[in-house]
């Protein structure tokens, strides 16, 4: 099930805190292992709203969201979850079986709503997931929408000047 090659992408813990964006960097392995990411996003305390941004492959996504009791989850690609642990996972926590393996649509899963406090209803984030274009590119449009495009551009240029 799991892709064995090094996994590529970037995590981005997104944090508003005092009316400012702030998005810091996540270790690689947030995008290996749900457990992992779900970890680092809550050590990154935050007075204000917290999330992350998992970009896996430039496959697909996944949000996250610490939430009373637990977590609220989007994948972007159910497929996914055929070829890559942390999506699986996601799915697997969300209880939902895994798609058929000759499955070619792909659809998202998880909550829609997960931004609609910070002004992304579940009907603009269904359009941006439903866009045909790279992961990176569907959230860089999630945070035009919501405001942290430029801290999440810093944080993103950073990491390939490196």
């Amino acid at each position: 099930m799991s892709v064995q090659e090094p996994i590529q992408g970037t995590a981005v813990a997104v944090l508003r805190e005092d009316g400012q964006w702030r998005c810091i960097r996540m270790p690689e392995s947030a995008l290996l292992d749900l457990d992992t990411a779900i970890t680092e996003l809550r050590n990154t305390r935050s007075t204000g709203a917290a999330f992350a941004l998992l970009n896996v492959d430039d496959e697909f996504f996944v949000l996250l969201r610490p939430a009373p009791g637990g977590v609220s989850m989007l994948l972007s690609d159910a497929t996914a979850a055929l070829d890559y642990d942390i999506a699986a996972d996601v799915l697997d926590l969300l209880r939902i079986e895994l798609p058929d393996e000759d499955e070619d649509e792909l659809w998202p899963e998880g909550d829609l709503g997960i931004l609609a406090d910070l002004g992304l209803s579940d009907a603009e984030l269904t359009v941006i997931v439903e866009e045909d274009v790279y992961p990176d590119e569907q959230l860089m449009m999630i945070a035009q929408r919501c405001g942290f495009a430029a801290p999440l551009a810093t944080v993103l240029e950073h990491r390939e000047s490196v």
